[in-house]
């Protein structure tokens, strides 16, 4: 069971009671705005689906996204970690904030935690993040850790939307 430690967080396996924060994260209507199909909030039953990708993800690859814990409050903050779904088009680094917890560093600080784990515990020598282009707090996160515009990218489930991919390689 892998856990990461942040100077604020912890980033840990899924558990059973963290669905009810992470429905209502997935709820929010700016939260989801570039990240759902149709950007808008999912509902209970989406994201219950969601929460169980997150979980199974894990067993199916051996990695995934993390559970992102205020240790000092014991609320889940949001995800961040790696992802690479069927049909992704690379090993990607990813996040999401409940609304309440933007602005904060808390992306930045779990990222960079999670590409230090990418790189040396998963060896791999690249990875990505894929971006709405309107989604500028987020291309903010991407470039304070380092990556680069690497160009554009359409997702399987958005294939009619253009989406920027950010990267980084280990060299770097």
């Amino acid at each position: 069971m892998t856990t990461l430690e942040t100077e604020r967080l912890l980033l840990r396996m899924w558990e059973p009671g963290d669905f009810e924060a992470y429905a209502a994260m997935s709820a929010e209507p700016e939260v989801m705005r570039f990240l759902s199909h149709d950007g808008k909030p999912l509902s209970r039953f989406e994201a219950w689906r969601s929460f169980a990708a997150q979980v199974g993800h894990w067993k199916l690859r051996g990695f995934g996204m993390f559970a992102v814990v205020e240790p000092t409050s014991g609320d889940l903050v949001g995800r961040i970690g790696p992802w690479q779904p069927e049909g992704w088009p690379d090993f990607e680094i990813g996040w999401t904030l409940g609304g309440k917890y933007w602005g904060r560093g808390y992306a930045t600080e779990a990222v960079k935690a999670c590409i230090t784990y990418s790189f040396t515990e998963l060896r791999r020598s690249h990875l990505i993040s894929i971006i709405d282009p309107d989604n500028i707090r987020s291309i903010r996160v991407a470039e304070r850790v380092g990556e680069q515009l690497e160009g554009t990218v359409a997702l399987p489930h958005l294939p009619n939307r253009t989406l920027l991919q950010y990267g980084l390689y280990r060299q770097d």
